[in-house]
């Protein structure tokens, strides 16, 4: 569902509850479209407001969650910083039925005296934006300024004054009137589907929200407008629009047969049958959270990190085009063993050869019936130089035979490499696992492709960090850098670790030291578990977990980060779920920090 004007006014609702009489205490910037206040409420509780204006994601709500900040804020954080710091939240306000929330709050102004600011958050697709006014709406800046080279129809940039976004060729639903949509009903193509009527005449209104209104008449969607009567369609949308109006709104999340979120709505639905399951949420912004934590997540590091991958793919396509070459080159090498026989028929039939023969019929006296074989020979070369001629191509052959052989299984095994570089971006979570890989890739030797990348200073370490079901420690690293640290640096040689078979993963390590031997069999399995969740296969229905002592790890000389070799093990099977581990992770919020 998009974040339509039904979902706008659903989230200003909340914010109004939360927020108004609230005094605003940090303000933050994670992203660069992004923003984050900190409310100390009315109540003494916290509530932290996020903004978002990504092109793919955009949304406003309370949020639960916490993001890493840049070490130096962006200037438009900086003005929020000046203008709103210890301010109170006046109002919260969607302005008429547009994707627009306007929040009011008041602050002091350079003089000490009382001044109001607004902060307007447009959340309008790739046209998303935050705008900061002040009192007589006069724009004081936005994360994304728009001058005339981007729009012609409507500016945004300092100074001038703030103007909703231009109005569109529809009417809004929340004042149509009976008569007016009878009329607009009895006009529409007969052909056309109901639901897109209703969204291409009236603005504010997703796709989702006009087929539930349909399927509450029709009890299916669909259903064309020669086939819906348009007095029952009429009741079902005037209802629907009391819903918003009333502020009866429901956090109902759709999730499909793997309890993946596939849908979000501020209403209950049905259109969906039993094939979707729909659970309601205890708030509006743990819908949100809980929708987009994961999908924001991945565009986020996918935006943070294309140099990265634009580094990986060419590397892999290099690697690729390589091993295809020599492989060519490999097959050619079978042909060394028809240059040595050459070679050794001429020397057993030197006697019948002379300078200037193209070609000769030599006995094989190897073989049982004495077979002859027909040598192409160099007219310019005695016997004996041809013969030593053929020699040489065959110990070339030979030789290369056996470079080749290694430079493919050096370049299978950077390959490797590159597949466990691109499984931890995505366990990357902060811009620092994100500065963590490119040191990797730096000091891995790809420093001549990463232009103008200086390495950072090195920083504190910060593994995933699990508790399993009796309470045994577990530690799994984001990146090769964060695997060898705790593999090699924290545990102890009778810790136990763990990683998926054969498919590139984190390495996991359960701390239970000298009583390996009495930790029950589950936490065995919940380390097993997370070892899979954090690996290629953490999607996979079942999943096959090595694990071993620490002391049988051995790194090869010259490896990869994260590469280790061992020959003693144990395997489990397990199913990984991610839930399960996530509800074990020992996050800063749980250990109460």
């Amino acid at each position: 569902m998009a974040f339509d004007a039904g979902m706008v006014a659903a989230s200003a609702a909340e914010l109004r509850n939360r927020l108004i009489g609230g005094r605003i205490d940090k303000i933050s910037q994670p992203e660069k479209d992004e923003l984050t206040v900190s409310v100390r409420t009315a109540d003494g509780t916290y509530a932290r407001l996020c903004i978002s204006a990504s092109n793919n994601n955009p949304r406003s709500h309370i949020t639960a969650r916490q993001k890493e900040n840049p070490m130096s804020a962006p200037m438009f954080c900086m003005l929020l910083r000046k203008h709103l710091s210890g301010g109170r939240v006046l109002s919260v306000e969607q302005r008429g039925f547009e994707r627009v929330i306007d929040i009011c709050a008041e602050c002091r102004d350079e003089m000490g005296f009382l001044s109001q600011r607004h902060v307007i958050a447009e959340i309008m697709g790739k046209y998303s934006n935050i705008i900061f006014c002040d009192g007589d709406y006069r724009i004081l800046g936005a994360v994304k300024p728009v001058d005339f080279s981007t729009s012609q129809k409507r500016q945004v940039l300092p100074g001038m004054r703030y103007e909703l976004p231009p109005a569109q060729d529809k009417q809004d639903p929340t004042s149509v009137t009976e008569e007016a949509f009878l009329a607009a009903a009895a006009r529409a193509n007969p052909d056309c589907a109901a639901d897109r009527f209703l969204v291409n005449n009236y603005f504010g209104i997703a796709p989702v929200t006009a087929r539930e209104i349909v399927f509450s008449v029709a009890g299916r969607v669909g259903v064309t407008m020669a086939a819906m009567p348009s007095t029952l369609l009429w009741e079902a949308f005037s209802a629907f629009m009391a819903r918003i109006r009333e502020e009866r709104f429901v956090p109902v999340l759709l999730l499909d047969p793997e309890e993946k979120p596939v849908e979000y709505t501020f209403f209950p639905t049905a259109q969906y049958g039993s094939e979707i399951r729909a659970e309601e949420m205890p708030s509006f912004g743990a819908l949100i959270d809980r929708y987009f934590s994961e999908r924001d997540h991945v565009d986020r590091v996918k935006q943070r990190a294309q140099d990265i991958f634009k580094l990986l793919a060419n590397a892999e396509a290099r690697l690729n085009k390589k091993i295809l070459q020599q492989e060519r080159e490999l097959l050619d090498c079978a042909e060394g063993d028809t240059f040595r026989k050459c070679g050794d028929l001429i020397t057993a039939n030197i006697w019948q050869l002379q300078r200037g023969m193209t070609e000769a019929a030599l006995v094989d006296y190897e073989s049982e019936n004495l077979d002859t074989v027909k040598v192409v020979l160099d007219h310019r070369l005695s016997p004996s130089q041809n013969a030593q001629k053929y020699y040489k191509r065959y110990n070339k052959t030979k030789h290369a035979e056996v470079a080749l052989t290694e430079q493919i299984a050096l370049a299978r095994e950077e390959l490797s490499y590159i597949d466990t570089v691109l499984d931890a971006l995505t366990h990357a979570e902060t811009e620092s696992d994100l500065d963590e890989i490119r040191d990797e890739l730096y000091n891995a030797g790809y420093a001549s492709r990463m232009k103008a990348y200086a390495q950072r200073k090195n920083k504190p370490v910060k593994p995933l960090e699990f508790r399993t079901t009796n309470g045994y420690r577990v530690l799994v690293g984001k990146n090769n850098h964060q695997n060898e640290y705790i593999t090699h640096k924290l545990a102890s040689k009778n810790d136990m670790w763990f990683h998926i078979k054969n498919e590139p993963g984190s390495h996991a390590v359960m701390f239970c030291g000298e009583d390996w031997e009495s930790v029950p069999e589950q936490d065995y399995t919940d380390a097993a578990m997370i070892a899979a969740v954090y690996s290629k296969a953490g999607e996979a229905k079942h999943a096959e977990v090595d694990y071993t002592h620490v002391r049988n790890l051995k790194k090869p000389p010259s490896a990869k980060p994260g590469m280790v070799i061992y020959h003693k093990n144990w395997s489990a099977y397990v199913t990984p779920d991610a839930k399960a581990v996530d509800a074990m992770r020992i996050t800063e919020k749980k250990a109460g920090i």
